[in-house]
């Protein structure tokens, strides 16, 4: 998928490439989905057609009524059931969102399966909200909300709840009047006005009693709720943390400043979960932060377009994050920033790409292989420091790459990773790459310094790289950002941050010789 069109592609455990839709769900709920959570035309039609070139329909006219909506209601009804958390239960309630606007054609036919499995399993067992946006102009207006609603009811689904996006809150006189048209309680009327932050919304539900209208409507027991959920948590630690973010704003005397040395920095979204990962850190660190996009192509040229305030960015700030990417575009731009923060000691995370162009800047400069370089980049170096991996060059280029949840085995349990996992000598992250550091290297770059603390499970591929005698300065094969949580930030972007701050000694003295991400808010996570 283009990160210009799509933004990134997002990674679930099971390795399945998503919407970056998937990560936000994920975040917010505290929860782990598999690739068929995603469901979408091209997988239903899929199944559709196979199963008429199968025989499944013993030679019937295959339709989008009842065949596609039957097959999109299959599917809905499997994944409800999937274990999402830690306690392996199956699910309690399972939200579905139905993407697009009512009205659109594309998602006619998934309103019609809606509408069909709100009978099938029971009308006391289906709760239907709608999310709809009231302008202000000179006055809260609330047609655009009876529309959407006539809409919906042409599919036959009538809203038990609304979801009111508005720039202010909702007033008394808008919601007794979307009330009346839409024929929806008036306490079933929810305000969503702008917040501070993406994070007092769920805050901002809650106050309105969000939750106990749903256990109402659905007929459950919050008790039981609450005491089969292990991985659930009260609103408090996150309400400690919304806060967190109000306080520490960029500009406070408090923050740190981060440079994103990317490829495709044209477009925010093609980074957006390192831009989570960053933000769950800072305010887990109790930090403002703020950050600086510098595209790695622009610290190339010294003569190009951008060369003179690309690198006064990078030197400008307190630490350097290298994302991932593919291509040769800005290879070396990525290079020289890990080069820049080797020689000054300034706090450096090199995640995938970012890891195999600081080792072959490593290897040119350190080692003397000036035509050290990576197959993706040049298949005929006399140097392959990074080559690719032999069990995923299928020919197939959609199926090549090492996806998903898998090990790391940190074998040196005195190395900086090693404290910032809080010492657990196995740890589970997210991959998403095709190449991998030429194993027959790694004794030549470990002698200049850079050692490779983490290995998979085998010991022949390098997962993690840790520059010894440098303050902070980590590269990871695998992608951190896809596991950091609101209240558990990933331990290598919270050791970034506290390292460019110049707390992460201090930090890990406190918690004896440990980072123990998330205990910020552990004292508040239960009440």
């Amino acid at each position: 998928m283009s990160p210009y069109e799509h933004g990134e592609c997002y990674v679930l455990d099971d390795g399945a490439e998503v919407d970056l839709d998937l990560g936000n769900y994920e975040r917010f709920l505290g929860v782990s989905l598999c690739g068929e959570h995603n469901v979408t035309s091209g997988k239903v039609y899929q199944q559709v057609i196979g199963g008429e070139r199968e025989g499944v329909y013993l030679g019937k006219t295959v339709q989008m009524v009842p065949h596609v909506t039957d097959a999109v209601q299959r599917w809905i009804l499997k994944v409800a059931s999937r274990p999402v958390d830690d306690s392996r239960m199956p699910p309690d309630v399972c939200l579905i969102e139905v993407g697009g606007t009512v009205g659109d054609i594309e998602s006619a036919v998934y309103l019609e399966a809606i509408q069909q499995l709100s009978r099938k399993v029971g009308l006391q067992n289906f709760c239907l909200a709608h999310v709809s946006y009231v302008p202000f102009i000179g006055e809260q207006k609330t047609k655009p909300t009876q529309h959407g609603v006539k809409e919906l009811r042409g599919a036959g689904l009538a809203p038990d709840f609304l979801f009111c996006r508005s720039e202010q809150p909702l007033t008394e006189a808008a919601k007794q009047k979307i009330s009346l048209f839409a024929q929806v309680q008036p306490e079933h009327v929810f305000s969503v006005h702008n917040c501070e932050n993406i994070y007092k919304v769920p805050l901002l539900l809650e106050d309105q009693e969000l939750s106990t209208r749903l256990i109402q409507r659905l007929g459950l027991d919050s008790k039981e709720l609450q005491s089969r959920s292990s991985s659930a948590v009260s609103l408090g630690g996150w309400r400690m943390m919304a806060e967190r973010l109000l306080m520490a704003s960029p500009g406070s005397p408090k923050s740190v400043c981060i440079g994103i040395v990317g490829k495709y920095t044209g477009l925010t979204d093609s980074y957006l979960s390192v831009l989570k990962a960053l933000e769950h850190a800072a305010m887990e660190a109790g930090l403002g932060l703020a950050l600086k996009w510098i595209e790695s192509s622009s610290l190339e040229d010294e003569k190009g377009e951008g060369y003179a305030d690309a690198w006064k960015a990078l030197k400008s700030v307190d630490g350097v994050v290298c994302p991932g990417g593919f291509g040769d575009r800005g290879i070396w731009g990525k290079a020289l920033s890990a080069q820049h923060c080797r020689e000054t000691a300034k706090p450096y995370l090199g995640i995938c790409l970012g890891m195999q162009t600081a080792v072959i800047e490593i290897a040119r400069s350190l080692l003397g292989l000036r035509e050290a370089d990576s197959e993706e980049f040049n298949p005929n170096t006399p140097h392959p420091v990074v080559v690719s991996m032999p069990e995923h060059t299928t020919g197939n280029k959609g199926s090549s790459m090492r996806l998903g949840k898998r090990a790391t085995i940190i074998r040196d349990k005195h190395s900086l990773t090693a404290r910032l996992y809080g010492g657990e000598p196995v740890v589970d992250e997210r991959h998403r790459h095709r190449y991998e550091v030429n194993p027959q290297y790694v004794q030549q770059i470990e002698a200049k310094g850079l050692k490779f603390v983490g290995q998979d499970e085998r010991g022949q591929r390098m997962e993690i790289a840790e520059l010894q005698d440098h303050p902070f300065f980590i590269c990871t094969q695998f992608h951190p950002e896809f596991t950091s949580r609101p209240l558990r930030p990933s331990p290598v972007f919270l050791g970034l941050i506290l390292a460019a701050a110049g707390t992460l000694q201090d930090r890990l003295k406190q918690n004896g010789g440990f980072l123990r991400p998330g205990s910020a808010y552990a004292e508040h996570m239960h009440s």
